[in-house]
């Protein structure tokens, strides 16, 4: 379509040019690429800040000297591994195992259950807060019925005492054992736990399934999950990324623990080993008196 323009004589734009100006702003207005409205310089810069996904257009975007989230690749960082210990599937070692019959005096472990945390030294303070005392060697659970500890190296872990928990600390890929003194008169049943997995199957711990029988004045060293009758992966302090747990579960919720349930054996005084009958025979009288007769 053609329009002149021209020019009065007092030197102004007549209606045509005024025309033709409207036209091109309303032509410019309804312009489209790939059916969406063209945009300006400044609705492009701001349109690319926008995340990928994020329909919200129209909400207000941070300058580009705003370090936030929505302007920077904080969404493409990959997670930060989780800090401090836990215990990888190690390497075998010998370690047979045979079968025997126990039945249990309750369902319940005697004298409760007991636990030791485990982590790096700056994972203990942490924990601790660095408010704690040490001690060492073995000590008592089940109201005494067993002495134990984490073993490594050349013996029992150092132990850091705080708030009523116990705490070791671990060394990267040093082995270390679980080991387990019966100071009673009788065998017991010992259940233990690694990042929450039974030490026997490695599948989750549940205080229903069966552990190691300890005979009295025993000393039990479970130095490993065990693969076989005959052999055990030994426990190995590792990374969080690479322990048994997350590597075979996709669960760290529980590393950094073990611990241990004591069962006595029924019918059995754990501290004299003495069955209740036993007890009863020292009860009996050699001179008995007769039943007294009752008068007619």
């Amino acid at each position: 379509m053609k329009v002149r323009i021209r020019q009065s004589s007092d030197g102004r734009w007549g209606p045509g040019l005024l025309l033709l100006a409207g036209i091109s702003l309303i032509l410019g207005s309804c312009t489209s690429y790939n059916g969406l409205p063209a945009r300006g310089p400044a609705q492009a810069e701001s349109a690319g800040a926008v995340p990928v996904g994020d329909s919200s257009s129209r909400r207000q975007l941070p300058d580009r000297g705003d370090n936030s989230l929505a302007a920077s690749p904080e969404y493409f960082r990959k997670p930060i591994p989780r800090p401090g210990y836990a215990t990888s599937w190690g390497s075998s070692l010998a370690s047979r195992m045979t079968y025997t019959s126990f039945r249990r005096s309750n369902d319940t472990p005697h004298g409760g259950m007991d636990m030791i945390w485990y982590n790096d030294k700056a994972g203990v303070d942490e924990m601790t807060g660095r408010d704690y005392y040490t001690s060492r060697g073995r000590k008592r659970a089940a109201n005494g019925l067993v002495e134990w500890g984490m073993r490594s190296g050349f013996g029992i872990m150092r132990n850091y005492h705080s708030d009523g928990k116990r705490y070791v600390v671990g060394r990267k890929d040093a082995k270390y054992a679980i080991s387990v003194k019966n100071n009673s008169r009788s065998r017991l049943e010992v259940v233990v736990s690694v990042d929450g997995l039974d030490v026997v199957d490695g599948q989750p711990a549940s205080l229903r399934k069966r552990g190691y029988i300890v005979w009295p004045d025993q000393t039990l060293e479970i130095r490993g999950w065990r693969a076989s009758e005959k052999e055990v992966a030994s426990f190995v302090f590792s990374p969080v990324s690479g322990s048994y747990s997350n590597l075979h579960y996709g669960e760290t919720r529980n590393v950094g623990v073990v611990g241990l349930a004591v069962f006595t054996e029924k019918g059995i005084d754990p501290w004299s080993g003495r069955s209740a009958d036993a007890h009863n025979r020292f009860s009996a009288s050699p001179f008995a008196e007769p039943p007294m007769r009752r008068a007619r």
